[in-house]
């Protein structure tokens, strides 16, 4: 179920005109010039999904680059942290059905009507992708089995 589920965000991907975030935030020289590091991306509640990517993947970076990155929940509590939405949340299990872990974790923030922020991680990735992709019917973000986010 979670290899269709996979598989489906990666058919997704390559159907929507989504835009992937792979740039990073680069430094500027001052007026000195000296070299100040770009603000980190903060959360825009008024801005369009493409607008919070940076933040979006920001915090599924720091994730990834912790000892948590294969918990969903460390994904969940990060993007909380942040200023996202629970309620508009999905991630996937972090364990297949006999109990090792996934190949392949998602999660998700619905945004707005019409978005959705969306994260992959794990060793079939070997890195962090986000995307921002369209809403599927019934504003899900992710096909296929999700987990409660009910901690």
């Amino acid at each position: 179920m979670l290899a269709a589920a996979s598989a489906a965000l990666i058919i997704l991907a390559g159907c929507a005109p989504a835009q992937e975030q792979q740039s990073r935030p680069t430094a500027s020289p001052s007026a000195s010039g000296a070299v100040t590091p770009a603000p980190a991306p903060t959360l825009l509640p008024e801005g369009t999904a493409e607008d919070n990517l940076p933040l979006f993947r920001a915090v599924a970076e720091g994730v990834w680059s912790t000892e948590q990155r294969a918990e969903g929940r460390a994904y969940v509590d990060g993007l909380v942290a942040a200023g996202f939405d629970r309620a508009a949340m999905q991630v996937t299990p972090d364990q297949t059905t006999v109990g090792n872990p996934v190949e392949s974790l998602q999660f998700s923030v619905r945004w707005g009507e019409e978005s959705c922020l969306v994260g992959q991680v794990g060793p079939s990735t070997g890195e962090v992708v986000t995307k921002v992709m369209p809403q599927l019917a019934g504003g899900r973000c992710l096909v296929g089995q999700t987990r409660p986010i009910d901690w």
